[in-house]
């Protein structure tokens, strides 16, 4: 099985960054997605970005474009989300996910794993 845990979430002020982190342990998948999702109470999850992890290739919903920047270090196991310009509706629960297979997929469905969630709470 696999444990994604997710850090790095907080209280920051409107314009601010955060960097949010995702280590993977237990079995990982070698060829593997691995995607950052959002929820607040009440709405549906919504994609945020997703990274392959051999081939690097990236995907990000159009409200993060610019903003955001997902990456990987393939030694630590860990995806990180940088968050820049932040705004009050990107306060939010942060979920790390994987999935077998290379393609950054937008849908939730799609991934086998999540982590607990670190909470982003963006003020102004």
């Amino acid at each position: 099985q696999v444990q994604l845990v997710e850090s790095g979430g907080g209280l920051v002020q409107t314009g601010g960054s955060l960097r949010l982190s995702c280590v993977a342990s237990g079995r990982t998948f070698g060829r593997d997605t691995r995607g950052w999702f959002r929820q607040v109470p009440g709405k549906e999850r919504e994609f945020v970005a997703a990274i392959s992890w051999l081939g690097g290739s990236t995907s990000y919903a159009d409200s993060v474009k610019r903003r955001f920047t997902i990456s990987r270090d393939s030694a630590k196991n860990t995806v990180y989300l940088q968050m820049n310009s932040l705004k009050s509706e990107d306060t939010a629960v942060y979920y790390c996910a994987t999935r077998s297979g290379v393609t950054p997929t937008s849908r939730g469905t799609d991934y086998d794993y999540w982590g607990q969630g670190t909470q982003v709470i963006v003020s102004s």
